[in-house]
């Protein structure tokens, strides 16, 4: 089912089929934060994650917004300008299941038009009707547009992911200091 997101855009329901895209649409989520990473590893996440179990929303921009070509055609009239890909998470502290975002990604050129904004308030209206309480997501520190999004849709931080990268030698530094 499609329908109106915004003026010009549209929002409709991904299927099975779309394994591919949505592995492009992270990849270039990913690659924009992290240029000189390769993000093959992303191809088993979508396999073990993307299921009936979880959902997936593409946002396409309206045929009638698109500029007819010099060939008087019009270019890919259903472009996917951004994605939504959810699933559930359960709260750690009260037990409840909530929905988990694991991805929401605009294109570039599509930015600052009010799309995520829309999309946030599609799912949150969405979760609303299926009885969850809240909404969860992880979001890099570096991206600060999805932040600030995010800040002033009122999310709040409940806990700080942190990690240790590991180096050569780092085992025999780690026993030295556990004696201390």
């Amino acid at each position: 089912m499609t329908q109106q997101l915004l003026p010009g855009y549209s929002i409709h329901s991904g299927t099975n089929q779309d394994r591919t895209l949505l592995l492009q649409f992270m990849q270039q989520s990913y690659q924009e934060i992290f240029p000189k990473q390769n993000f093959a590893h992303l191809t088993r996440t979508v396999e073990q994650y993307f299921s009936r179990d979880t959902l997936l929303w593409w946002v396409e921009e309206s045929q009638n917004s698109k500029v007819k070509s010099q060939n008087s055609k019009l270019a890919d009239s259903r472009q996917k300008v951004a994605c939504l890909w959810v699933g559930n998470a359960v709260d750690q502290v009260k037990g409840d299941r909530h929905t988990y975002i694991f991805l929401l990604y605009v294109k570039p050129e599509y930015r600052q038009r009010g799309i995520g904004k829309a999309l946030m308030r599609y799912l949150e209206d969405w979760a609303r009707t299926k009885g969850d309480r809240q909404i969860g997501l992880q979001v890099f520190q570096s991206n600060t547009l999805a932040l600030d999004l995010y800040h002033k849709l009122g999310y709040q931080i409940q806990s700080h992911w942190m990690i240790k990268t590991l180096e050569e030698g780092s085992r025999e530094q780690g026993r030295a200091g556990s004696r201390e």
